[in-house]
């Protein structure tokens, strides 16, 4: 009996395997195409059009200015690093790099070969005359600062007494050295900002500030032309593809960068990256992306000017303000807002949230006013609530919210614009101001210097702190990761006792995409860091 039961089940396999395989020959040609419909191969071809996030455009193609739009010098330029979508430094412009037993002397080896747009190679004596740029009082950019104490001779090329920095040496064509004063942690970190972009020596020297009307770059784009109004007024750049990119040719033949660009041109397909601006882009088919989520908003004050210049006053608005209700009123669909109470974004490594959540508490408000002398008989003085330029709908709302709440605090508040934040070094009255941090290299940092350091330039809140001065240069030479966070930590207590500014709140912004377009990888620092290389057009789409 055993036999014959083997004997039909093998008929039964067999039966079953020639069912199986006949499936197999009629379904082939379905499950191919649709493994095509679900992953296409990348394609050559076609003009990215993007609607930047602001309303105006600038102008300005010299990354070592604070008004060039940092997605623009991300195309057109390459640095000698870059990070990758987890923070990691991985190499660009230098194939590879050395870093000395005392971690004060960096060594790079650049990549041979590398041209740029007009046909020149790269050499060392490029990087050293980028990086000495960014020093020379000339060329009036504020970047200098994160170099002017770190690197040997930064100080005294600056103040005009030598021809050039010591600290940056020329070894050879393909060799570079940087010689720290300090053994410090975030350099290479420092080099992969927009800002440390190398541009050719020989044609910036030869055509001064006439360059950037036509710069010449080694990135994957190079500048085409300028979009015009019909009466010829700049309102945007055109770029083309850079063919010998050293990273591989892009797929795309060309980008438009414009802030004229709307929605009916995006629901029209003419072009196809847009910030979400109404909610219709999220009921639709369109693919949504989000931002960064190291944009983070701070209210910060004038600890300079009486009455914020003291703790007490501050430490009132810490507590009488409710984050919570404001979020309620200025939220909408089009961004991803989220509460914050820390300093230091705790998506960054090593920093989970400090539970130091503070707590809306209006009469302890009161009490902290009451004990800075302020009463119905005292009353506070008025404040002005400042805002850079442009206007929007949000932060007329935001401010809305914030003057409600103030008058349960007897505070009248009034609203301000300004255009740039050398217009506040004058400036003597009171003030709020609405602060938007967007970090450029994942380290704690890059919040705490620019902002709170007492000799920064970007220090718009008028904060000075002796021992949170000192705790940033401690940080800045201490090279164990561990202890560095502990120093951070330390700096985030100072700030919370004394409240320079509010943090509030963190903020990813919204893209909408047209379904055709493939290859869209967020960047850790946020979109504006956007690989367009990568891009490309499915042509089975809808475009």
């Amino acid at each position: 009996m055993s036999a014959l039961k083997n004997r039909r089940v093998k008929k039964f396999e067999a039966f079953t395997g020639l069912i199986f395989a006949f499936l197999i020959l009629l379904l082939h040609p379905l499950f191919v195409s649709g493994i095509k419909n679900i992953k296409s191969s990348p394609r050559y071809g076609g003009i990215f059009r993007i609607k930047a996030f602001s309303d105006s455009f600038r102008v300005q193609l010299d990354p070592a200015s604070t008004d060039s739009f940092i997605f623009v010098s991300e195309q057109i330029y390459d640095g000698l690093l870059k990070l990758d979508r987890d923070f990691n430094v991985v190499p660009s412009l230098a194939e590879y790099w050395e870093i000395s037993p005392d971690s004060k002397k960096y060594t790079f080896y650049l990549r041979k070969g590398i041209k740029f747009h007009d046909g020149k190679e790269l050499s060392a004596e490029d990087v050293k005359f980028t990086l000495e740029r960014l020093l020379d009082k000339k060329t009036n950019s504020p970047y200098f600062q994160y170099f002017i104490s770190k690197v040997e001779g930064a100080r005294d090329f600056r103040d005009g007494k030598t021809n050039g920095v010591s600290g940056f040496k020329v070894i050879n064509k393909y060799t570079f050295e940087i010689s720290w004063t300090i053994p410090y942690v975030s350099g290479l970190y420092l080099l992969g900002m927009h800002f440390c972009k190398i541009l050719p020596q020989d044609l910036v020297i030869k055509q001064g500030k006439k360059f950037f009307f036509n710069p010449k770059g080694t990135g994957p784009f190079r500048f085409d032309s300028w979009i015009r109004t019909p009466k010829l007024e700049i309102v945007g750049i055109k770029l083309k593809r850079n063919n010998s990119y050293f990273g591989g040719m892009p797929y795309l033949d060309g980008i438009e960068f414009c802030p004229l660009y709307n929605l009916n041109h995006f629901f029209n397909k003419e072009i196809d990256f847009i910030p979400v601006l109404s909610e219709k882009l999220l009921k639709s088919h369109y693919q949504i992306l989000q931002d960064s989520s190291l944009n983070l908003i701070f209210l910060g004050m004038s600890c300079h000017i009486s009455p914020l210049d003291s703790p007490l006053v501050r430490k009132a608005f810490g507590c009488g303000i409710d984050k919570e209700k404001i979020l309620q009123e200025i939220s909408d669909k089009k961004s991803t807002y989220k509460v914050e109470n820390n300093y230091i974004p705790p998506v960054l490594p090593g920093f989970l949230p400090l539970d130091r959540e503070k707590k809306y508490d209006l009469n302890k408000a009161r009490q902290y006013l009451r004990e800075a002398g302020f009463s119905d008989e005292n009353k506070f003085p008025s404040l002005t609530l400042l805002f850079s330029l442009p206007k929007s709908k949000f932060k007329s709302k935001f401010y809305e919210a914030l003057n409600h709440q103030l008058e349960a605090l007897g505070i009248k508040l009034h609203l301000k614009y300004y255009r740039s934040s050398e217009k506040l070094e004058n400036y003597d009255k009171p003030y709020l101001i609405f602060k938007e941090k967007i970090m450029d290299f994942p380290d704690p940092e890059d919040v705490i210097r620019p902002l709170f350091f007492s000799e920064s330039l970007f220090n718009i809140f008028g904060y000075e702190s002796a021992e949170l001065d000192s705790l940033l240069y401690e940080a800045e030479v201490e090279r164990s990761w561990t202890k560095r966070i502990q120093i951070f930590h330390k700096i985030e207590e100072i700030l919370f006792s004394d409240i320079p500014a509010i943090p509030l709140f963190s903020c990813q912004k919204k893209i909408a995409m047209q379904p055709d377009v493939r290859g869209v990888e967020i960047p850790p620092l946020g979109l504006q860091y956007l690989e367009a290389e990568k891009i490309w057009f499915d042509n089975k789409g809808e475009k």
